[in-house]
């Protein structure tokens, strides 16, 4: 259910890619459906994990999905 912003049980844990709740197959699936091209960025936020262990592990489990890489950097598929 959907808990205010300012109740008390309201609460996340961050984790590494592939150890939450994210349907990581859902989102790579969709984002085929619809041919997106664009960046994909991973915010990596585990205080559970060591970080040299934690973030070349979550962007292979990403990588696994063979999303083909945009041709453009980040900044220049946003810039104008």
């Amino acid at each position: 259910p959907h808990l205010p912003w300012g109740d008390p049980r309201r609460g996340w844990d961050f984790v590494s890619a592939g150890h939450g709740d994210v349907p990581w197959e859902d989102v790579f699936r969709m984002l085929r459906s619809i041919d997106y091209q664009g960046p994909i960025s991973v915010e990596w936020e585990d205080a559970g994990m060591d970080r040299l262990q934690g973030a070349p592990e979550a962007l292979a489990r990403l990588k696994a999905y063979d999303f083909e890489p945009p041709s453009a950097s980040f900044d220049a598929a946003f810039g104008n």
